[in-house]
Formats: structure tokens, C-alpha cells, sequence
């Protein structure tokens, strides 16, 4: 009978419409703790209760009721209350009994009795205790109630183990329990603090420790298991994850502290397991204090800042309050998206959206000429390797010919700093990207020995999640039933984060004396072949079972593994121990600007067949792949 009560109640308090009859079903319920503590009080301190002392009483319990609802006591969700709730009504009682006390005092006057301070002070504290307790008791059997019926519908319902006991796994448990729609009953916690084994996480047992998670989803039949760990190092929750991944449960996780601090996501959002969760290492953090001072009332411009790392670039610039971004991109769509993201969060700030190339000359003349930019992100480039290979006079055009042109402009109307988004793949490149990229860092350190701009290039590797990169292209692949195509078993390849990415260029735009290769420590390279079965196991299949992985050859001019640093670059310390700086390397300039007007007059006639015989002439580390022993 009482489940089905808290079932109707609970059934009101869901419906906007009725939560006003939820708040008077509360206020009567009050109203009557209030009567009956007053007679109970009496009868304890040995009163005696006439059927005049009812007036006093009413009195008594109105006036309470008028404090409840001046502290907004029935303003609040039970089913999410807390000691802020439970504070109101000890405010609002102990307010309460002043005036009520010398009302029913006055009254007892009238009426021939008196009250003592002792009645005032037992009465209202039996007050807060029933009101406080009726409020728990329906927060628990509602607890209770949602239980119930996800353990009636279990059928249809994950059979969910948690890994951590923590703060972050209370709330997930709770949150599990309290929205139903989600169909996951938690049926387990493991945590690897013994002192928690055989509690209870809102009556979710501890049985383990994450060394048990094999024996526990199999003893369980365990459908899915969420880390819920907010504060983790890297490194142990890719040892959780390998745990993981050894049974054929689903796994999904909460995000990292980190995240959650930058309100980036709430801390119940679960998602996912993603494969930036396997790198194994720290996430870069990067030094952007000084970060205010270089942008804030500056006029930024981001060239290719409809793109994945130029959108980035665009969303931290922002964050520090430029005087101006201007934003350029040849792609409208992607434009399109990054100005109404940042119109959005940032409507005050001054931003400037244009559709433009950065080959041609005489457009980027009149962007700079109108908007006098102080500090220049180049992030325009095809950087699509086999593409690439494909069209390597487009490549030319706007990888090394565009970059020119911006780099020129730059020195011609007093940008301060010049800042050009470089690739791993311009070191000893194998393919014609990789050459026009290395071709782009000699012009900009050539360009900054006689400028007053301040040039520098910042070199990283393949970028998680980046148009085009290798783990999107996995994700369609396994989407659509396989097979996971791998161009060789032993192709490897340096990783990171977006953001890191982005951190590592602002970073660079700060250090930046001019002339400079920024390198970043990306830890250990990551096969390939692993990442793709990660990634399928992660999705909830086995490889080579549910989803196959195909072979398919390396393409043309791909590497088996990349590099970060040429031999002759050398390298330096900087002030964040995870980049380096590669020296500048003596450029023979006027020969330089001679081969790069062939290049030029080579890539504007078309021939492709006449690109490979210029390029290594211009970038002596450049050898196609098919020509390494």
C-alpha cells in the first residue's frame, strides 16, 4: 500500500501540470506534523490538552507553514534534495518559533496556561525531525520504487557492472536508478580499495576489485560496464579498459576531471569508450597563462578556420577576448558551422567570417589591407597524402604558393607573429604533401631572417578525430559491418588530442622568438593494426570474428612510421618539458627563391610528371617511399 502511495506521488511530481498538488500534498502533511508535534510535546512535558488550546495550536502550525513557504521549503525536488533542503526547514522552524511563541504565549494569557522555553525548543525540534524524516522516507521508497521496476522490466534492461566506488560512481548508480528510460540496472561495483568490499552503493553491492571483473561479468552475465572515475591517470585507466575488453561486455565511461572542470560535459553524461582513452599517456598541458596577454584586445585571423584544427584554433582564441578574429576558409560549410558555434557562445565578441583562398594573392591583399591582423594562424592546406599524390600541383598551389602569399602579406603589413600548423609527415617526406609542408617551414624560416614578423612552424602528428584522419574512417568501416581496411601490419603512427594539438600552436605563438620548429614529445608511436582492433572491440565486436581487418598494401607515398625531428635539426628545451624546439638549418636563399619560381611556373602549367624532379631538388630529405631501401 505504501509503494503504491510513494507511486502516486511520484507519478504527480513528474507532471509539471500537477506539481502544485504536489507541493499542497507536502504543506498539508506539514501543517499536520506541526498540530501533532505541538500535542505530543504537551503530553510529553505533562500538559494537559483542552479542547480550547486548539487555537493555539492552529496558530502554532499556520505560522510554521508561513516560514516553510517563506524559505521556499517546497521549491525544491525531494527526489534530488540535500542538506541545503534540510538547512531551509531547520531556518525556517527555529524562525518560526519566536513568533509563534509569543503569540500562543499571549494567547495562554487569555485562555489560562502558560508555555516554558523548554516546549518551544523540544517542539520545534521534533518538528524538524518529522518533517526531515517524511522527506527521506519518500526520497528512499522512491529509490526503492525505481528499483523495483527496472528489476520488473530487468528483461528488457543492461545488466550494468561499475567500476569505482567513488563520488563519480554514487552518482551513477543514483542517476541510473532515478531515470528509468535508460534501461540499465546496475547490478554490481568493483573498486580497488579494499576497505569498501562487501558495502553497498545505494544498495548496489561492492564485490571486487577490477582485478575480478573477468569472474564478475561472467558470474553475473554482466551486458555492460561504465568507469566511473573522474579523477584517473591515463595510464591505469588504459589498464582498466584492457581488463574491459577482455570480456564481451560493452564499455562506457564518464569523462575525465579534466573535462568536467572546463564544463566541457557534466560528470553523469556517460559515454563511450574512446580510442583517446587507450593512448596510455598524460594529456599534454600546456602553459596558456601567459595566453591573455598575446591575443586579448589583438586582431587574430586563422586561415583554414572552418577546419578541424583552424575551428579549434578559433574556439581558444576566443576564449581570450580578441579585439577581432577573422576567419578564413575556401569552404563555406565549414564556415558556416564555426560561425554560428561562436555566435552562439560568444555574442559579443567581434568576428569576422570570409570566404576566401589563400592562393589568391590579391583577395588576401584586401583582407589584410582592411583588417591589419597582429598575429597569424596558418592552418589552409590539402593534407590528404594519397589525394595528394593523385593532383600534386594542387598540392603545390595551395600548400606552398598559398602559404607565400600569407607569409608575404605578413611581412608586408607588420603581422607580429606568424604561426604555420606543420605536419610529422615534412620530415624526410615520402610523399608530395609531406615535401610541400617541409617546403613551407624553409619559407618561413628563410622569410624570417629579414623580416620583423615573427615566423615559426609547429610540427605534430595525425590528430584524433580530425577530418579525414584514420579513426573516423574506422568508425564508418565498423559501422557498416567491416571489413577494418589496415594498409600494412606494421605501419605506426604518432597520436594526439585536438585540443592538445591547438595548445601546442598557441603555446608556440607565445614562445615563438622567430624562425623556430616546435616539436611536440608525443609519447610512444601506436600500431596502426592495434588501433583498428581497439576500436572494434571497443564498439562491442571481436576482430576477425564479427568484423574482419583486410591488408590492403601501403599506398603511395606512405611511411610505415613517422618522424618528428630531422638529424641536422638538433634539439632544445623549452619551458614545457613535452616541446622541443628543432634549430633553423642554413637555406642557400637565393637559390631557394630561384627553384621555387620553376616550381611555381611547373605547378600553374599542370605538370605533374615535372613536380617530384623540382621538389627534391628544393627539399634534398625528400625520397618517394618506392625508392627506400
Amino acid at each position: 500500500m505504501l509503494v503504491n502511495l510513494i507511486k502516486k506521488i511520484d507519478d504527480i511530481s513528474r507532471d509539471a501540470d500537477k506539481c502544485k498538488m504536489r507541493q499542497i500534498i507536502l504543506s498539508c502533511s506539514d501543517f499536520i506534523i506541526c498540530m501533532l508535534s505541538f500535542v505530543i510535546t504537551m503530553y510529553l512535558l505533562d500538559m494537559t490538552i483542552d479542547t480550547y488550546k486548539l487555537i493555539p495550536i492552529l496558530v502554532y502550525a499556520a505560522i510554521n507553514e508561513l516560514c516553510l513557504l517563506k524559505f521556499r521549503c517546497y521549491d525544491s525536488l525531494w527526489k534530488c534534495g540535500g542538506e541545503k533542503e534540510v538547512a531551509n526547514i531547520f531556518l525556517a522552524c527555529f524562525c518560526a518559533m519566536i513568533p509563534a511563541g509569543i503569540i500562543v504565549k499571549l494567547l495562554g494569557n487569555v485562555l489560562g496556561y502558560s508555555i516554558s522555553l523548554v516546549f518551544c525548543i523540544v517542539n520545534v525540534l521534533m518538528i524538524i525531525v518529522a518533517m526531515t524524516s517524511v522527506r527521506i522516507m519518500y526520497r528512499t521508497m522512491r529509490r526503492f520504487l525505481m528499483q523495483f521496476r527496472l528489476m520488473e522490466s530487468g528483461q528488457n534492461a543492461s545488466r550494468v557492472l561499475i567500476v569505482g566506488a567513488g563520488q563519480a560512481g554514487n552518482m551513477i548508480v543514483k542517476e541510473l536508478f532515478q531515470n528509468t528510460s535508460l534501461k540499465k540496472l546496475p547490478v554490481a561495483v568493483v573498486d580497488d580499495d579494499l576497505h569498501k568490499m562487501g558495502k553497498f552503493v545505494f544498495g548496489v553491492p561492492v564485490v571486487g576489485t577490477t582485478d575480478d571483473i573477468d569472474n564478475i561479468v561472467n558470474e553475473q552475465n554482466i551486458d555492460e560496464i561504465i568507469i566511473c572515475i573522474a579523477k584517473i591517470n591515463p595510464k591505469r585507466k588504459r589498464e582498466i579498459i584492457e581488463i574491459c575488453k577482455n570480456t564481451k561486455a560493452k564499455i562506457k565511461t564518464i569523462p575525465g576531471i579534466y573535462e568536467i572542470i572546463d564544463g566541457k560535459v557534466n560528470v553523469t553524461k556517460i559515454r563511450d569508450v574512446q580510442i583517446e582513452d587507450l593512448l596510455g599517456r598524460e594529456p599534454i598541458e600546456m602553459n596558456l597563462s601567459d595566453m591573455n596577454n598575446i591575443i586579448k584586445d589583438k586582431v587574430i585571423m586563422v586561415t583554414g578556420g572552418g577546419g578541424s584544427i583552424g575551428s579549434e584554433l578559433c574556439r581558444q582564441i576566443a576564449k581570450y577576448s580578441p579585439q577581432k578574429l577573422v576567419l578564413v576558409d575556401i569552404y563555406e560549410n565549414n564556415a558556416y558551422d564555426i560561425q554560428q558555434e561562436l555566435v552562439r557562445k560568444y555574442p559579443d565578441m567581434n568576428l569576422k567570417v570570409l570566404i576566401a583562398s589563400v592562393r589568391d594573392e590579391e583577395k588576401m591583399d584586401k583582407i589584410f589591407e582592411t583588417y591589419r591582423p597582429e598575429i597569424v594562424f596558418h592552418a589552409a592546406a590539402h593534407k590528404h597524402v594519397p589525394l595528394m599524390e593523385d593532383s600534386p600541383c594542387e598540392a603545390i598551389k595551395n600548400n606552398v604558393f598559398g602559404t607565400l602569399n600569407v607569409v608575404n602579406l605578413s611581412d608586408k603589413y607588420g603581422v607580429k607573429k606568424f604561426v604555420l600548423i606543420s605536419t610529422d609527415k615534412a620530415v624526410n617526406p615520402t610523399n608530395i604533401m609531406g615535401a610541400t609542408k617541409r617546403c613551407c617551414e624553409m619559407i618561413i624560416q628563410t622569410k624570417n631572417k629579414e623580416s620583423v614578423t615573427e615566423f615559426v612552424a609547429v610540427r605534430f602528428g595525425n590528430v584524433l578525430g580530425s577530418n579525414g584522419s584514420v579513426v573516423p574512417l574506422f568508425k564508418k568501416q565498423i559501422a557498416n559491418g567491416g571489413p577494418v581496411t589496415v594498409t600494412h601490419e606494421e605501419v605506426t603512427r604518432f597520436f594526439m588530442t585536438i585540443p592538445e594539438a591547438v595548445s601546442l600552436v598557441l603555446q608556440a605563438s607565445a614562445m615563438a622568438q622567430g624562425g623556430e620548429i616546435f616539436v611536440l614529445d608525443m609519447g610512444e608511436p601506436v600500431k596502426i593494426i592495434d588501433l583498428a582492433r581497439n576500436l572494434i572491440k571497443l564498439s562491442g565486436y571481436e576482430p576477425d570474428v564479427d568484423i574482419p581487418i583486410e591488408i590492403t598494401g601501403l599506398r603511395p607515398g606512405e611511411k610505415l612510421y613517422e618522424e618528428v625531428l630531422m638529424d641536422e635539426e638538433g634539439l632544445r628545451r623549452t619551458g614545457n618539458d613535452k616541446i622541443r624546439v628543432g634549430k633553423p638549418i642554413d637555406i642557400d636563399e637565393k637559390e631557394f627563391f630561384k627553384e621555387l619560381n620553376i616550381l611555381r611556373k611547373v605547378a600553374f602549367n599542370n605538370q605533374d610528371e615535372k613536380v617530384d624532379l623540382i621538389m627534391k631538388s628544393i627539399v634534398p630529405t625528400y625520397v618517394r617511399s618506392e625508392e627506400v631501401v
